[in-house]
């Protein structure tokens, strides 16, 4: 081949990529940095341009704030910008902080209603050169999940939907299919000991409900550090061998 040639065809890479939003994409996966976890996901890690789905074990807020702080750990690993799209402007700053997220990389977009995040989650992901495209909702259609996760798929950003109810019965809606990846859930557990008196680390209750071409797993694990990285709470090996049961999904 001659090195015109060469050229040309380097020269219409370069704008397919660019149309593409491939300047952007980003190929694998976000290590967890705990084997226990990476292990059981295929890629090992959170695969980039995909969408990921988080709620909390139950309900209530405690449950659904350990959700978005999970979340927030996760987009603090990443690099670039990250989009957080709402319809409820009740984030408590410091604590997204102190879970590694520092909110000078956050931008915020509030919509009135669920459908305004949806398209918000759509236009940021398919803009590309984000760390992460977060967005939270009570209800995930089908059809609007499919748009997000082809969205990431184009541009290789990962897209975040947090689950939050303010009823119970809106709670019921998470067992729906969706087109996520992954499916987890958070649920608050009592802290980890400390040797003197005072408030230890948090530890939480991490369900792997759904793994696309992976497996299903429970952990306990420490919550997010300063800088979103979580361990294998030590007090995991004083439970039974259900606390880390396996279960194949489809």
């Amino acid at each position: 081949m001659s090195a015109a040639r060469q050229d040309i065809l380097s020269d219409l890479r370069e704008r397919i990529s660019s149309l593409e939003g491939g300047a952007s994409r980003r190929a694998g996966s976000l290590s967890f940095g705990v084997p226990e976890i990476d292990r059981i996901l295929p890629g090992g890690g959170l695969a980039y341009g995909a969408l990921h789905e988080f709620a909390g074990g139950g309900c209530g807020t405690v449950d659904g704030a350990a959700a978005a702080l999970f979340a927030a750990g996760i987009a603090a690993r990443t690099r670039g910008k990250i989009v957080w799209c709402l319809t409820r402007p009740d984030l408590f700053f410091p604590a997204l902080a102190q879970a590694g997220l520092h909110p000078d990389r956050v931008i915020f977009v509030e919509g009135d209603r669920e459908e305004d995040v949806l398209s918000s989650m759509e236009e940021a992901l398919g803009y590309g050169g984000l760390g992460a495209v977060i967005g939270e909702l009570v209800r995930l259609p089908m059809v609007a999940s499919r748009r997000l996760q082809l969205a990431a798929e184009r541009t290789g950003t990962m897209g975040i939907v947090v689950r939050r109810w303010r009823r119970q019965t809106e709670a019921n809606d998470f067992g729906q299919p969706t087109a996520s990846v992954t499916r987890w859930r958070v649920s608050v557990l009592p802290s980890a000991e400390l040797p003197v008196p005072g408030v230890g680390r948090p530890r939480w209750l991490l369900e792997l409900m759904r793994s696309r071409a992976g497996e299903c797993a429970e952990f306990e694990i420490g919550a997010c550090d300063d800088k979103g990285r979580i361990n294998i709470s030590s007090l995991s090996g004083n439970r039974s061998d259900s606390s880390r049961r396996f279960r194949h999904s489809g």
